[in-house]
């Protein structure tokens, strides 16, 4: 069935058959695939200057004009292949290009990189004639591929989520495939050409038809290497966290000093706007803050040398801040609604109302556990109740942030007095102020009620941050 498509593009890498995809390609009536259209290096083919009277600086200048050009001169529906190192000015006009059809080329990726290296080692990077075939072996390089995979593996999520997210879908081919003239004809009627192969073109051969064993010189020490790859990622710490947004309107900067915070909430945000403000001799609410992106980009241009931080808390230590501050008490700063909740829907032991001198170490110690019970579950996307910014992962914080613009430092709060000195000398400051102390967490300190329970609660809660920062044991 045709989708109507004025144009397509072949997603694939070096080595995974895209010459031998695109002669069978050319030899429908109807699609015309020109090459490497937008490789840096050349126009199409290494030898070509142009594509249908675009020349490569034309091309360089205004990448739309070819893509114009391909859509709407080709001979029937214009084309190309496209890999992960072309020009990347192409990749959002394609995608979001729904007539454009999306063409998805896979290839084991040992397969490929080994037959990339024979392919540098002798030179041959296609083959006609068995009679001109180069003999030639990979060295595995361990380093070089794992950098390989992960250029790969990056482009082809990228790819993946683009599409879903646009609500398109691609026709994805495995080298395997390229061997079946069904599969070939099935392309065709995907791209709604009414043309037929009752055969493959033969004219490109395959040039390694060894087994992979043969190819590689080094077999042994590639095979003690890919038992490093984890390629189910067994090991990985599971994210089912949601995405968050680089939040720009909590970020506070200096009055006059080139410094910005970008708060991560339940840390210790009082101590450090006290600390700024004191930097120039100003209250809190002189300190600039509510800024939407257009102001915060006017203030940085202002304050040539300016440095932006955030600071890191011990999981533990900011869940059990965000507990004492919006769900025990029911006063300033509390979660009323949601208080209500957990303790009607989810058995948080709390009493109905504001906590009284009846409220122990242990009933708190008691809470606070079934708190961190619920923090996993919401964090694993388990809960009906959003994930707050209370008590979101870190990591998933700062990631956030970088939507925007990821802070120069990462500072921890075990080292926030000696750290913030530092940052402030960077900035041009020679006396900045001590840092205050922390105030007291109410109704109790943590240190009243930790135990290895709670340790191993919040570990298995925050399982990202303890991963991702090389959290311990706190204190």
């Amino acid at each position: 069935m045709s989708l109507n498509f004025s144009s397509f593009v072949v997603f694939a890498e070096m080595r995974t058959g895209s010459n031998f995809l695109e002669s069978n390609l050319n030899a429908f009536s109807g699609i015309t695939c020109h090459g490497e259209a937008f490789n840096p290096h050349f126009i199409g083919y290494p030898n070509t200057s142009e594509i249908l009277g675009v020349d490569q600086e034309t091309r360089d200048n205004d990448p739309r004009i070819l893509l114009e050009a391909i859509k709407t001169q080709s001979d029937g529906l214009g084309g190309f292949r496209y890999f992960h190192d072309h020009d990347p000015r192409v990749v959002d006009l394609l995608i979001d290009d729904t007539s454009c059809a999306k063409i998805i080329l896979t290839r084991n990726p040992v397969e490929s990189y080994v037959s990339w290296k024979i392919a540098q080692a002798t030179g041959q990077w296609k083959l006609t004639d068995m009679k001109a075939h180069k003999s030639g072996h990979a060295v595995f390089d361990e380093g070089e591929f794992a950098s390989h995979i992960e250029d790969l593996q990056k482009f082809q999520l990228m790819l993946l989520r683009r599409l879903q997210t646009q609500g398109q879908t691609a026709f994805y081919i495995a080298y395997e495939d390229l061997q079946s003239v069904e599969v070939m004809n099935g392309l065709a009627c995907y791209l709604g050409v009414d043309d037929r192969l009752e055969a493959l073109d033969k004219s490109l051969k395959k040039q390694n038809p060894e087994p992979v064993a043969a190819k590689v010189s080094n077999f042994d020490e590639m095979q003690a290497a890919l038992s490093r790859f984890d390629q189910f990622d067994l090991t990985r710490t599971p994210n089912f966290e949601p995405r968050r947004g680089p939040v720009v309107p909590s970020y506070v900067a200096a009055a006059k000093a080139p410094l910005l915070y970008l708060p991560l909430r339940s840390g210790p945000e009082p101590q450090i706007l006290d600390w700024l403000a004191a930097l120039d001799n100003n209250e809190r609410g002189d300190l600039p803050s509510k800024m939407n992106q257009k102001q915060l980009r006017q203030w940085k241009r202002k304050h040539p040398g300016h440095r932006s931080f955030t600071v890191l808390r011990h999981p533990v230590d900011r869940a059990h801040d965000a507990f004492c501050r919006h769900i025990v008490t029911t006063g300033k700063g509390s979660y009323s609604q949601l208080r209500a909740t957990l303790i009607k829907r989810y058995k948080l032991p709390l009493p109905d109302g504001e906590p009284d001198s009846s409220y122990d170490e242990a009933e708190h110690r008691v809470a606070f556990k079934a708190f961190l019970t619920f923090i996993k579950g919401n964090l694993n996307g388990q809960t009906a109740i959003r994930v707050d910014q209370a008590w979101c992962t870190q990591a998933q914080a700062i990631q956030g942030f970088g939507e925007f613009a990821l802070p120069d430092r990462i500072i921890r709060e075990s080292d926030l007095e000696t750290e913030l000195q530092g940052l402030a000398h960077s900035a041009g400051l020679s006396t900045p102020p001590a840092l205050p102390p922390r105030r007291p967490q109410k109704p109790f300190e943590l240190g009243a009620i930790y135990d290895d329970e709670i340790e191993k609660l919040a570990a298995d809660a925050y399982q990202r941050d303890y991963m991702m920062f090389g959290f311990d044991r706190w204190r």
